[in-house]
């Protein structure tokens, strides 16, 4: 039997999408202007090029220079403070967290999603009416009261570990003042057991977002970023972090501990978001890199962005070459880390509502 042909336009479709496709790739014969601009921008010549540019561009530049730069004094020591901020309109829409909990019924020990879903067909719509269950009654009835009788914190606690819980955590961050909110994150020089050289915490200040930084101008300095940063803590804080709970949290306790500072924020909790992204967005996305959300969700790029693999080296050229310039970019990277916390958990707040 003869094969029928395909039509003229249907196969120019496919050569124009074959072209389209192989045109991202680098090893093609006609990669695209954008290809080769983004692999350039990834290589290490683009970030050696850009590094020996901000020399020449800082040369005769200090630190009282930054932006919003001073020295502040702290207990420890003298460190360089930088304080920026930006309009921001920051909201989550408010409700009555805990009402939301009493429709979640697999908060109850033993009723996973199926299950749950099993009663609600049935009419056992909250926890309240479990309460007529006759194998769910006392379950119930010593949920509500944990739900009633817990702190925030508490009740927070017991729903991050129930797995199908998830979007309820998201729910709580309602009750929790806009001011308490801390969007953190760090530059170090390594991945454990090294300096931190810059910590930074933004914080909701009415319709602005205020980022403060602390910059490590010498090794010695350590102590008084530390407590630079903890003056911005208390017992109400929240942190947000991307990570921050497997990273920049551990990170510092263990800074803290090293110079046996006291860290008293040990059960403070923690909205990481990456792990939060990777349930909202995981499916449309290539992978949950906070610079990937950024551009995917948000459309945000960044333009001369030094991403962390190289943030030890651009320090130790400044260390070295008593030069402001390889600083600038991780001062920004780190802002701009800070401030767009604030953007995505507004909107993965209203992802789940």
């Amino acid at each position: 039997m003869k094969k029928d042909k395909m039509p003229k336009n249907d196969e120019k479709h496919k050569e124009e999408l074959l072209k389209s496709i192989l045109s991202r790739s680098l090893s093609s014969k006609n990669p695209s202007e954008e290809t080769i601009t983004k692999a350039h921008e990834n290589s290490n010549s683009y970030f050696h090029d850009l590094k020996e540019r901000l020399l020449n561009e800082y040369q005769d530049k200090t630190l009282d220079d930054i932006k919003g730069s001073e020295i502040i004094e702290t207990d420890s020591g003298e460190t360089l403070k930088i304080t920026q901020k930006e309009k921001i309109d920051f909201k989550i829409k408010k409700c009555d967290f805990k009402k939301e909990l009493y429709k979640d019924l697999t908060i109850i020990p033993t009723i996973g999603e199926i299950t749950a879903e099993k009663l609600k067909k049935e009419g056992y719509k909250n926890i309240l009416s479990l309460l007529e269950h006759e194998r769910y009654s006392k379950l119930a009835l010593l949920a509500i009261e944990k739900i009633d009788q817990s702190s925030f914190s508490e009740t927070f606690h017991m729903i991050r570990k129930n797995s199908y819980s998830q979007n309820n955590v998201l729910k709580c961050a309602n009750a929790i003042e806009n001011e308490n909110f801390k969007f953190m994150d760090i530059e170090t020089l390594g991945l454990s057991n090294v300096p931190i050289i810059l910590i930074g915490v933004a914080e909701i200040k009415g319709k602005y977002i205020k980022s403060s930084q602390y910059l490590l101008r010498e090794k010695t300095e350590e102590p008084a970023i530390l407590e630079g940063f903890s003056n911005h803590l208390d017992e109400n804080s929240v942190y947000v972090t991307y990570n921050g709970a497997r990273f920049d949290v551990p990170f510092i306790k263990n800074r803290f501990n090293y110079y046996r500072m006291d860290y008293p924020y040990e059960s403070m909790i923690n909205y990481d978001l990456l792990y939060f992204a990777r349930r909202l967005w995981r499916k449309q996305l290539p992978n949950c890199k906070l610079s990937t959300v950024e551009k995917n969700i948000f459309d945000i790029e960044r333009k001369d962005d030094v991403p962390g693999s190289h943030i030890p080296g651009y320090y130790d050229t400044y260390l070295k070459e008593k030069n402001i310039g390889p600083l600038i970019p991780i001062i920004e990277h780190n802002r701009i880390d800070i401030v767009s916390l604030a953007k995505f958990l507004m909107k993965m707040c209203e992802e789940v509502y």
